[in-house]
C-alpha cells in the first residue's frame, strides 16, 4: 500500500472541498483525512493502491466547482500503515 500527503492552495476552503475529496476517496477505497489548516491551504493524506491515488490526486488538482486550485505541493510522507479507514474528514 503506498500513501500521498499533499497541500492544496487557493481558494479551497469554503467551497466544499473537503466533503469532494472525502466522496471521492471514499469512491476509490482509500484510507486517510483532508482538513482544513488555519492558514487557508486544504491538506489531504490518503493510502491506497497507486492508481486509486493518482485519480485522488487529479481529482485533487481539478477541485470542486466553485474552487480554485493555485498550487498542489508534495509534504513528507505519512505511513500508509497510520491512515484509517473509511476515509474521513478531520477537524
Amino acid at each position: 500500500m503506498e500513501s500521498i500527503h499533499i497541500e492544496v492552495s487557493g481558494r479551497v476552503q469554503g467551497v466544499g472541498f473537503r466533503w469532494f475529496v472525502a466522496k471521492k476517496a471514499r469512491e476509490l477505497q482509500l484510507a486517510g483525512w483532508v482538513k482544513n489548516r488555519p492558514d487557508g491551504c486544504l491538506e489531504v493524506a490518503a493510502a491506497g493502491d497507486p492508481a486509486s491515488l493518482e485519480l485522488l490526486e487529479a481529482a485533487v488538482v481539478a477541485g470542486p466547482p466553485g474552487a480554485e486550485v493555485q498550487h498542489v505541493q508534495k509534504l513528507a510522507p505519512i505511513a500508509a500503515e497510520s491512515l484509517k479507514s473509511p476515509f474521513e474528514i478531520a477537524h
